[in-house]
């Protein structure tokens, strides 16, 4: 259960920037997870939730969107339908995925003094 190292690093992340701005307290943290990530959202929150308490977190609610899949031609930047052959139908290269294996912390909410 990789989960519960994401949201160690997750906190650990929270806390420096926390330092780093002066903030007191954690309301929400947003995330971007792509469904391609290999990450568990219910377990991802069950850990968030288990290892919040008494950090800059205890509290905090973890907002998650999930991020579906897409692929794109590197050559030309043709994106591909969802279930299509995973070759552009133009130039015939190899798709890249663009999207859908992404772990981002997109925003954090937090008390911070008047600057």
């Amino acid at each position: 259960m990789h989960e519960y190292s994401i949201v160690a690093s997750l906190i650990d992340r929270v806390q420096h920037e926390a330092a780093v701005h002066g903030g007191s307290r954690v309301h929400r943290l947003h995330l971007k997870i792509g469904e391609l990530s290999g990450v568990e959202v219910d377990l991802l929150k069950t850990a968030f939730d288990t290892f919040r308490e008494r950090t800059i977190c205890d509290g905090a609610e973890l907002a998650i969107d999930t991020v579906a899949p897409a692929w794109a031609c590197p050559a030309c930047n043709q994106c591909l339908a969802a279930g299509a052959v995973l070759r552009c139908s133009t130039c015939g290269r190899p798709a890249r995925m663009v999207q859908g294996d992404e772990i981002i912390l997109e925003r954090i909410e937090m008390e911070a003094p008047d600057v």
